[in-house]
């Protein structure tokens, strides 16, 4: 059993964690090969806070998920597995599709790379993965189906499960930030006022799951009891301190995506305005051409008209003849 948990502890708790250091150890060379690539090649990559943002927010804090104190006590505490979870389903992961780095791949890649991956981009399979509701509905849901089924004793009694959920709910968030971000090429991009809503939903979602924890039984009672814990919170302070980490936590988290997505939108129509501006004035500068002609056209007829009428001999159309041989 591990000793108690404390403010030092939080900062000198530590352990070896297989599966988290090789993934992402493994991502994060692979982002930076790519992004060295992506350079040589000349490529115009996003700004160097996006690939700070994926290396900090995204690798760096799920390597200290997993070998950090939040990994050595998520068996032993109910709220530190809630933060866990928390950070890995929204932070890590909005970390990971905040750094582009689908972007980033396919500039690393040559005309014939390229081309393969824009065509598995636009397949029925990731045209589906990317509908508004299906990540949506996987974001939301999860957390759910972790709680309340017999998936979360398993987690806390079996390592590999353990290691498969943590990696499932990156993936899990990833798809979702990535559809609703947008800032990696997609199959088809969709109004972010879409994603504000949904953002609104979410909150409230987040809200019920930490009124139905708090209110809730005690979760894995029998593993906890099973654990023997002496000291910190009891059995039900600690599932109360998780439920208010998944309400209030993830509605704090959520702020950051919310601004930035309110900034996405604000983007679209400027470009959307500035779309419009040019079909307007490329439409007048098209009509131009035919109005001037219509004007001479017009102008023509004016004059032939105010001009006066000829009889056909020469001597009258004289300016100086036609006084002396006007006809009476």
């Amino acid at each position: 059993m591990e000793t108690p948990l404390t403010i030092s502890s939080l900062v000198t708790s530590w352990r070896w964690d297989t599966s988290t250091v090789v993934i992402t150890v493994l991502i994060g060379a692979g982002y930076a090969l790519a992004w060295a690539t992506a350079k040589r090649r000349g490529a115009n990559l996003p700004g160097s806070g996006r690939a700070i943002c994926f290396g900090v927010v995204g690798l760096a804090l799920w390597l200290y998920t997993g070998v950090g104190a939040l990994g050595v006590y998520s068996d032993t505490l109910f709220w530190v597995r809630a933060l866990q979870t928390l950070l890995l389903l929204y932070l890590v992961s909005f970390g990971l599709a905040a750094g582009t780095p689908l972007t980033v791949l396919r500039e690393a890649l040559g005309d014939t790379g390229r081309a393969r991956m824009d065509r598995i981009l636009h397949s029925r399979i990731v045209t589906g993965l990317t509908f508004p509701l299906v990540p949506s509905a996987a974001i939301l849901l999860t957390p759910w189906l972790l709680y309340f089924s017999p998936w979360y004793e398993s987690v806390l009694r079996n390592g590999v499960i353990d290691a498969v959920t943590r990696i499932a709910l990156v993936c899990i968030g990833f798809l979702y930030f990535y559809s609703r971000l947008q800032a990696d090429p997609l199959p088809h991009r969709y109004s972010q006022a879409v994603s504000l809503l949904i953002t609104v939903i979410e909150s409230l979602a987040d809200g019920i799951l930490g009124i139905v924890v708090w209110l809730g039984p005690i979760l894995a009672a029998g593993y906890y009891a099973e654990v023997g814990r002496t000291w910190g919170p009891s059995q039900r302070m600690d599932q109360t301190a998780g439920a208010g980490i998944l309400w209030l936590l993830g509605d704090v988290l959520g702020i950051p995506f919310a601004l930035m997505l309110m900034r996405a939108w604000s983007d679209d129509e400027k470009r959307k305005a500035a779309e419009v501006d040019a079909e307007l004035d490329a439409a007048a500068a098209r009509a131009e051409p035919a109005a001037n002609r219509k004007d001479s056209t017009e102008s023509a007829a004016e004059s032939a008209q105010q001009a006066p009428q000829s009889t056909g001999l020469w001597w009258e159309n004289d300016p100086q003849l036609s006084q002396r041989f006007r006809r009476r």
